[in-house]
């Protein structure tokens, strides 16, 4: 007769806190426990189940290791488990392991451990282990401080879990700290649902002054403003903040606000909050010329470019794409694109990729396609879908239909699958020529 014992591996030790041995006759002889009972001791990581499993023979001494039976289903789940943990950097054993392993050594799990396995799941983000950790945390009757629930808050948001983790913030007993209102803001907002993100944080300038809100967090409300085109809010948000002085000292923050007012087209609004700034950088410059471009003041952005280099402010790649977006729609022959393009070679920004696309677009624009091609044929990436795509627009753009068919047969030889809104373009234009 064979029984079965489930064994730690040597990964970790423990000492049991009875002292008691078995006779000759098999029955118990119990010695005095020590004045200090001995404490659990685990090193992780642990390995996995079928390694614990060892089974032991009456007639030997020795113990041979061998795996439980499993049928083809456990053993497909668990081999997609160990491939999900490998993909996301965790180690082969799961919270699901663990908690097996104190359940049946008897031992309550101590909030610490606790906070181990729900980090574990949040960066794996699965739902079903999150689902039973915390079932588990229930059961166990624990009384979870304040910074377990933030992190179950979190673990929640990141298996997208969001109804879940809004019934876990409602119940809450404890007084909600600013990190327990953010987390379920943000989870709201990075999943679109953009008016129970701005809901909360209503509900939540009652709790906290606007001085304890971090950038970040203005910054998710500031988005969602924009995407439900929610412009009372955004000023309210953009009021507080100048009251405080807040957006005065954040460059970063300023930059939001322009961007915000640019893309709900309010021109006075950004350009108060860049004119309230005694100090500029290369982010509110650039934020103040993608906000004039996006209302189509076109002619603007060029002066405001011109502007920014005679204040000595340093121009980035983003900051000459937008700007080459705005010169290919100014009609005067590509003269301001010119004027761009000499001063991309000057700082030595023309060979990046999307100064490339930039200028091979403001050329095929202004019908300089002579330089569009040759901007293109200096381009080093040519899977750059991107320029292959300026290059066929313009060729379209200015009747040379022909040309436009060729460079795009030319674009499949090379590799580059064109974007089927492409090939209709070409079609409406060159009728049944392809």
């Amino acid at each position: 007769m064979e029984a079965m014992v489930v064994t730690p591996p040597s990964s970790y030790s423990y000492r049991n806190n009875t002292n008691r041995n078995r006779n000759s006759n098999g029955s118990l002889i119990n010695h005095p426990s020590p004045s200090k009972p001995p404490v659990l001791q685990i090193r992780f990581p642990l390995r996995s189940p079928e390694q614990h499993v060892h089974i032991i023979n009456d007639k030997t001494e020795s113990s041979k290791t061998t795996r439980l039976p499993q049928n083809d289903a456990i053993k497909s789940s668990r081999r997609r488990r160990r491939k999900n943990d490998k993909k996301s950097g965790c180690s082969s054993s799961t919270s699901s392991d663990v908690l097996r392993l104190m359940d049946g050594l008897g031992l309550r799990i101590p909030p610490d451990i606790y906070a181990s396995l729900i980090q574990e799941c949040t960066l794996a983000a699965d739902s079903t282990r999150a689902a039973e950790l915390h079932y588990h945390i229930s059961r166990s009757g624990l009384r979870a401080p304040l910074s377990l629930l933030n992190r179950l808050l979190l673990m929640y948001v990141s298996c997208g879990l969001l109804d879940t983790a809004r019934q876990l913030f409602d119940r809450m007993t404890l007084k909600k700290n600013f990190i327990s209102w953010a987390t379920v803001i943000v989870g709201y907002a990075n999943d679109a649902h953009y008016d129970e993100a701005i809901s909360l944080f209503v509900e939540m300038q009652d709790q906290f002054t606007m001085l304890e809100f971090p950038t970040w967090i203005i910054v998710c409300v500031l988005e969602a403003c924009v995407c439900t085109r929610n412009m009372e809010l955004g000023k309210q948000v953009h009021g507080c903040l100048h009251k405080l002085g807040v957006a005065n000292r954040d460059l970063f923050l300023t930059s939001c606000l322009i961007e915000f007012y640019g893309k709900l087209k309010c021109r006075e609004g950004a350009d108060f909050v860049f004119n309230q700034l005694s100090i500029h950088n290369t982010m509110t410059w650039t934020a103040r010329i993608i906000s004039s471009c996006r209302e189509e003041h076109f002619r603007d952005v060029f002066s405001y470019f011109k502007e920014m280099g005679r204040a000595g402010i340093k121009k980035s790649t983003f900051t000459f794409s937008s700007v080459l977006r705005a010169c290919g729609r100014i009609q005067d022959d590509g003269n301001c694109g010119r004027q761009v393009h000499a001063n991309a070679i000057k700082l030595g920004v023309d060979g990046d990729a999307f100064v490339q696309c930039g200028l091979v677009d403001m050329y095929g624009r202004s019908g300089l396609l002579r330089d569009a091609k040759l901007v293109f044929e200096m381009v080093d990436d040519k899977r750059n879908v991107a320029c292959w795509n300026a290059m066929v627009v313009g060729y379209m753009r200015n009747g040379f239909n022909i040309e436009a068919i060729k460079f795009l047969y030319r674009m499949k030889a090379a590799g580059v699958l064109p974007p089927e809104s492409l090939i209709n373009e070409v079609r409406i234009a060159c009728g049944n020529e392809l």
